[in-house]
């Protein structure tokens, strides 16, 4: 065990003929005491800071293995992020494509269809002008055909038929009033 500055201070040596001058002695012992306390004290204090500063380190290398994890964490964060973006911009390009082909395909069923119609419309067009063309050639022959000078001279008979012709619009005047009245 070491010695304390009190062990030192308690010394006693054994006197003896032609010895040591006993107040050097005491005076260096009082000085080594002094000392030695001194040294203990420092030694103390030097022992208080090791054991504040491995506190500290050790604060710190848990802090920095705290930050370590929180990198990690961090980085599979990011990294998840990045594979859910990736994943919902392939989802997001497949629903686009997806409504393209929709697009072009109606576009292209609506295209068919009013081709379909165009070409109904032209045959539609093609038969009224023959009709309508029949119709205009028939009434030209009806026009050039000797049968207007017969009708002039039966110009009495149309008389005749015209007046029959109001006869019958005021008996079904007549008629209707007396529905109308009932």
């Amino acid at each position: 065990m070491p010695l304390s500055p009190l062990d030192i201070h308690n010394k006693e040596f054994a006197r003896s003929f032609r010895g040591y001058a006993e107040d050097e002695v005491n005076e260096f012992l009082d000085q080594i005491i002094k000392d030695y306390e001194i040294l203990i004290r420092e030694k103390k204090e030097l022992e208080d800071q090791i054991v504040t500063m491995t506190e500290q380190m050790n604060h710190y290398n848990n802090l920095e293995e705290t930050l370590q994890k929180s990198i990690v964490v961090a980085q599979e964060a990011a990294e998840e992020v990045r594979r859910n973006s990736q994943k919902e911009a392939k989802l997001i390009v497949k629903e686009a494509e997806k409504n393209a082909d929709r697009i072009v395909n109606e576009a292209l069923a609506k295209a068919r269809k009013v081709t379909i119609d165009i070409d109904e419309l032209k045959k539609q067009s093609k038969v009224f002008r023959n009709r309508f063309k029949m119709l205009v050639e028939a009434q030209l022959d009806l026009l050039n055909t000797d049968d207007w000078e017969s009708l002039l001279e039966y110009n009495r008979a149309l008389t005749e038929v015209s007046e029959s012709t109001l006869d019958r619009e005021k008996a079904l005047e007549h008629k209707d009033e007396n529905l109308g009245a009932k």
